[in-house]
């Protein structure tokens, strides 16, 4: 096997297991204090993983389907939440039980009475459903108590919230979703591959026929990748609030077809420029659409205009972190491959070529859920 052919595979090997990428696995935790009821929306597809909904095989979940499986779709949220009070673990009492409507399509909606003893509030909650299946599964949480609306996140590392301290301040709740924003953009494998077709054309060096004299510096290639950042960020800031504000809305199937479609295309224009070679340009213009892309992590959150502000400019920087950090790791990287010529020659053609093939693949997948 040659030098290329087993590059090839190792491109191919280390995109395989994830190939079929789609929306962060979120779920919605809605806890009323002064009620003392809680809400939990999961999405279907993800409940799939832990009860064998998909009764015929043909890839649809049917409201038919979710009903025989009703008892085990219960259990199964139950089993992954849990609210506690001074005496131990408060008992759930149901209370309503059906199909709510989010961005990214149908999820089983659970309401209970929250009963701890002695008629206390609960004193926190904790979340573990699908941590085991997935590790990057979140549940975004909103807290009412009182005319306070309060935002957070339950992870894998922070499975538990005190719901005993009031609202959650505006710092914790900036800082939550800047660490959220950074792990968004560096688990994003579709936002990361067409960063990365973005800044390949500045990390080639072209030279002169006569002298094989770099046509232009570091320097000048910095600037190049300052101006493609910038643009791609100012465009999904833009749609991000936009969406996240519930200004403009896109239905998520969609958008993420057409981020799909993005990566193919910013791959394919490296190497046939047919929408110019203003990369700058084309990082604004599949920027809009990207960050409709981030914003379906906030989008259904509704804990009040100024909350929403403050988790959202922490997830927008989050993501500018993440994306900052991997620039500076992986474009002196690459501009220093480029003095080498098996890197221009052979292994951006085959990045191109590997990148083109999976985006087509989500283009597939994702159309198909349209």
């Amino acid at each position: 096997m040659s030098a290329k052919q087993l590059l090839a595979v190792l491109i191919m090997a280390a995109f395989a297991g994830t190939a079929f990428a789609h929306k962060a696995s979120d779920s919605f935790l809605y806890v009323d204090m002064d009620a003392s009821e809680v809400r939990i929306d999961i999405a279907l597809r993800d409940l799939a993983l832990l009860v064998p909904l998909d009764a015929n095989g043909d890839q649809r979940i049917t409201g038919q389907e979710l009903r025989a499986q009703r008892t085990l779709a219960t259990q199964a949220v139950e089993n992954g939440i849990t609210l506690t009070g001074e005496q131990g673990v408060c008992k759930l009492r149901g209370q309503a039980w059906g199909l709510s409507a989010h961005s990214d399509g149908p999820y089983l909606a659970t309401q209970y009475r929250i009963d701890c003893s002695n008629g206390e509030l609960p004193k926190q909650i904790e979340y573990t459903l699908l941590f085991d299946q997935d590790s990057l599964h979140r549940g975004l949480v909103q807290i009412t108590s009182g005319e306070t609306r309060s935002l957070t996140v339950l992870s894998p590392e922070k499975p538990v919230v005190d719901l005993t301290g009031g609202a959650t301040g505006a710092w914790d709740t900036f800082g939550t979703f800047l660490y959220e924003g950074i792990v968004h953009l560096l688990m994003g494998l579709d936002h990361m591959l067409f960063l990365l077709v973005l800044v390949l054309p500045a990390t080639l060096i072209i030279r002169r026929q006569s002298n094989q004299t770099p046509t232009h510096s570091f320097k000048s290639r910095l600037l190049q990748l300052a101006g493609i950042v910038t643009a791609f960020t100012v465009a999904h800031s833009i749609t991000l609030a936009l969406s996240a504000l519930n200004i403009v809305r896109l239905p998520i199937a969609w958008v993420e077809t057409v981020i799909a479609f993005s990566i193919a295309a910013a791959a394919l224009n490296v190497v046939w420029p047919f929408l110019g070679r203003k990369t700058w340009k084309l990082a604004f213009a599949f920027g809009l659409i990207h960050g409709f892309g981030f914003a379906s992590v906030l989008g259904d959150l509704t804990g009040g205009v100024s909350n929403l502000a403050i988790a959202l400019a922490g997830f927008n920087l989050g993501v500018e972190f993440g994306q900052l950090g991997l620039l500076i790791i992986g474009f002196p990287l690459l501009y220093a491959l480029a003095h080498v010529r098996v890197y221009q020659r052979f292994i951006v053609p085959l990045i191109l070529m590997g990148v083109g093939i999976i985006s087509l693949m989500w283009v597939a997948e994702r159309a198909g859920s349209i």
